[in-house]
């Protein structure tokens, strides 16, 4: 009997733990997987979450070159072009200038340069307020946009792309 209830213990202690630990009914998550472009073997995937208006994103790519390349959200959730030309320009929706993420001109998909390894394996950790899921303020909404990594990082000036080079991998922004 005390095993019994030694054991319903410990289940009730397990199953309290648990929804202490809940990520809550108002956060939102989208989790996508990228396709190799312009000839690439780029791959990798992409988890987008949203809570308490704050979104994360956390990139983890394969088959890159060694060293900087750039990573920007793009205006259409479109990767049917073998060069991911189709997913369009930069997102700007507040049709600023290309800059660097932070400057007061840049673009909402501006989001920067990462660096991949020796083995061409890299992550991207990026937060901020300025982009919601779903949400529909077209000034925030990354759904129904395209995420693109480039084979060259990002110069934060050339207007309107950062001259980052040819598009390696895509991944439309969608439930």
């Amino acid at each position: 009997m005390k095993k019994i209830l030694f054991g319903l213990i410990i289940a009730g202690l397990l199953i309290f733990s648990c929804k202490s630990t809940s990520t809550g009914g108002d956060s939102k998550k989208v989790a996508i997987q990228f396709e190799s472009k312009s000839g690439s073997n780029v791959q990798g995937t992409a988890v987008f979450i949203e809570k308490n208006g704050v979104v994360n994103l956390e990139a983890k790519l394969t088959g890159l070159k060694p060293g900087v390349h750039a990573i920007h959200i793009h205006e259409k959730a479109d990767c049917s072009a073998t060069d991911a030309a189709s997913a369009g320009g930069h997102w700007n929706p507040t049709f600023k200038k290309h800059g660097k993420w932070g400057d007061a001109e840049h673009h909402k998909g501006d989001i920067g340069n990462f660096t991949a390894d020796v083995d061409g394996k890299a992550t991207i950790l990026f937060k901020t307020d300025e982009w919601c899921i779903g949400c529909g303020d077209t000034t925030k909404d990354i759904l129904g946009k395209g995420l693109i990594v480039h084979d060259k990082p990002d110069d934060f000036t050339t207007q309107p792309s950062g001259n980052a080079g040819a598009r390696v991998a895509c991944s439309a922004i969608i439930q």
